[in-house]
């Protein structure tokens, strides 16, 4: 049944009881199917379930108690997530951690216990040892697909015994830490079971559907979305090992699901693949695939919707809010390329400063709460005080509403770039650089700068075959963005750098790269270099280098592109207005841009009156310090449609 109601029309709010449930509408459906296993039916889970249940009782672990598993992508990680947080807490983690992070989680955890397959190689066990942590060791049986055994030494006598009940922890994830120390959030069954009902509304899940899962089963997409949505719909899940692009369509043809769930770069890969198989059609009709986790580029939704021949859904979600927010309907819906959709589970506001609430258009933080949303993280009273206020969860996410209630991302509010005062959603840089037919994938991020505090820069991923230089992407971005959202330090790599979740590691990317400086030393960084060749344009190259702080000036450079700014185009001015005695609209550089034109137009000059009313160049130059730079370029602009600016005063100077 859709949405995985009960009779009756209440939902089950335990995992326990989920399992039960569909164990008696459809003992002989399929819960979990596993590449070269036996199916496992629902009939069969609710065994194990119950099973597992006494076992854990007989080794002195129920509800409450934490057990940290490192189990590697498959059918035994969903089944033993299923059983071990029907009773206790069960903690993922990514069995590719060495033994520092082992060593932090596990304490951070306070995990009575470790389950681990047998046999395999982790520093995890001596970290257990070294931290007096039990270890259990799950025995995968010849059985159907996720059948095992739990082996260990007892832990004395649980507090409590049987079932976990509907606000129990059922899983505990950290955050990723990627700014700060992550954060531990537990989820309730409730929490888990009401994520998992929307999921399964918004895609119209049926037990005729079979999910293909390739996300990794330690991070909350891959649980909620693949795992727990499937169950609550008395549906089917593949477990694959893992995300695998050789292997991708060949599952298709094995296992002819009618729906997966992934990151937009596993999407990418996707797409890379389909592109080798020429016009082969997909191998199986998928009704739908979804995307979450990351922003979606609109280019890749549209060509993955024409290769699959299937609506790509993208959806939002995060760890605290058990999954799902919002997501885009299916059809005959309306799916927005760029947009999450509209709210699908939790109650979402946007707010701005002093808990004012913002309507269609306005941007703020994207604000949450509802029955998935965690209760608070654990052991943290200072991220509770700062990340809740009046019922409200902050999510740190920037965005807004548009008029029809679809709510759009333009970023981490951390991930911002701060330039000169100015914040530019990287988001948005990102998609401009896509456009461009020789990239592929691009992720904009912050370089330190001295007198801006940051500046942009951009890793791009190149098609295969595809051409591209520096100056020609930012030729290319300045045609399509305001100057200073162009950015100024461009490389190339092989792939985006990632984390665990496949998710793109915008935070720090610089120094990860090595990158100190927007300044590129490579020959493609700048247009090729032509020599002034007027007086004009010696004088000026001059003026610009001096006040850009760059050794050389060619004829062809970009004022922006050198590092200029409207505060810097201002004091520009200032010696253009002092050498030539011409009047030149602050406007003109924003539309000549290159050392040629703007000397062409200083060669034309321009009327040297002063407007009534008009605002000495001094007047602008003291206010600067206060004003952002668009702030600066709007005031500029509005002087100018007033009459101009005038001129320098005689004797002023810089």
């Amino acid at each position: 049944m859709s949405g995985g109601a009960a009779p009756g029309g209440r939902p089950p709010h335990s995992l326990a009881a989920l399992v039960a449930e569909r164990a008696r509408e459809g003992p002989a459906r399929i819960a979990l199917v596993g590449p070269g296993r036996e199916p496992l039916t629902y009939a069969g889970l609710a065994a194990l379930v119950d099973r597992t249940l006494a076992r854990l009782n007989e080794l002195g672990i129920g509800p409450g108690d934490t057990l940290a598993t490192v189990v590697p992508n498959g059918p035994e990680a969903a089944a033993s997530f299923i059983c071990l947080a029907a009773g206790a807490t069960a903690a993922p983690l990514n069995p590719a951690y060495q033994a520092p992070e082992f060593e932090f989680y596990l304490s951070d955890l306070r995990a009575k216990a470790l389950v681990i397959p047998r046999g395999l190689d982790s520093p995890a066990r001596a970290v257990a040892a070294r931290l007096g942590v039990g270890v259990l060791e799950l025995s995968a049986g010849v059985g159907p697909a996720g059948s095992f055994d739990l082996e260990g030494v007892g832990m004395g006598r649980a507090a409590r015994s049987g079932a976990a009940g509907p606000d129990d922890v059922a899983l505990v994830l950290h955050t990723s830490g990627t700014t700060s120390r992550p954060k531990l959030v537990p989820l309730t069954q409730r929490n888990l079971l009401c994520s998992a009902g929307n999921i399964g509304r918004t895609l119209a899940l049926t037990p005729e559907d079979r999910c293909l899962n390739v996300m990794p089963l330690f991070h909350i997409h891959g649980l909620a979305a693949a795992v727990l949505a499937t169950l609550q719909a008395g549906a089917s899940v593949v477990c694959t090992p893992g995300f695998l692009a050789p292997m991708f369509f060949d599952w298709l043809a094995e296992f002819q699901p009618t729906w997966y769930s992934a990151v937009p770069t596993m999407h990418q890969s996707v797409l890379a693949r389909a592109k080798e198989r020429g016009d082969a059609p997909p191998p199986c009709r998928l009704r739908f695939v979804r995307s979450s986790s990351a922003a979606l580029p609109p280019q890749v939704m549209a060509a993955l919707e024409a290769k699959l021949g299937a609506p790509v859904i993208e959806a939002y979600g995060m760890t605290e809010a058990a999954h799902q927010m919002a997501s885009n309907p299916l059809p005959p819906g309306r799916r927005k390329p760029g947009s999450v959709g509209r709210p699908a589970g939790p109650e979402i506001t946007v707010g701005g400063e002093r808990g004012a609430r913002l309507g269609a258009g306005q941007v703020g933080e994207i604000l949450i709460r509802g029955p998935n949303v965690t209760g608070g993280y654990a052991h943290n009273p200072e991220a509770n005080a700062s990340a809740f206020s009046e019922g409200w969860f902050h999510t740190g996410d920037q965005g807004y509403f548009d008029a029809d209630g679809y709510l759009f991302i333009t970023g981490r509010i951390k991930e911002l770039i701060n330039r000169g005062g100015e914040k530019i959603s990287p988001r948005e840089v990102d998609e401009t650089l896509m456009d461009h037919p020789a990239v592929a994938q691009a992720l904009s991020f912050a370089i330190p700068d001295e007198r801006l505090g940051e500046e942009i820069g951009a890793a791009v991923v190149l098609r295969p075959g595809g051409r591209a230089t520096p100056a020609e992407l930012r030729e290319f971005a300045a045609g399509r963005l305001i100057h200073f959202k162009v950015p100024r330090r461009i490389v190339f790599l092989d792939e985006l750098p990632k984390g665990p979740t496949g998710k793109p590691q915008r935070i720090g990317l610089a120094a990860r790269l090595g990158i100190t400086s927007v300044e590129e030393k490579t020959p493609a960084a700048r247009a090729a270099y032509q020599a002034p060749a007027t007086p004009t344009e010696k004088r000026l190259a001059d003026i610009w280098a001096s006040i850009l702080r760059v050794p050389q000036v060619g004829r062809r450079d970009d004022f922006f592109w050198l590092g200029g700014d409207s505060i810097l185009a201002t004091q520009m001015m200032v010696h253009v207005r002092e050498a030539w005695r011409a009047d030149i609209p602050v406007s003109r550089l924003l539309e000549a841009r290159t050392l040629e034109s703007f000397a062409a137009a200083v060669d034309r000059g321009g009327g040297t009156g002063t407007p009534a009313g008009a605002r000495s160049i001094e007047q602008l130059i003291a206010e600067i310090g206060t004003l952002s730079e668009a702030e600066v370029e709007r005031q500029l602009r509005e002087a100018e449609g007033k009459g101009g600016v005038t001129p320098l005063a005689e004797g002023s100077r810089e």
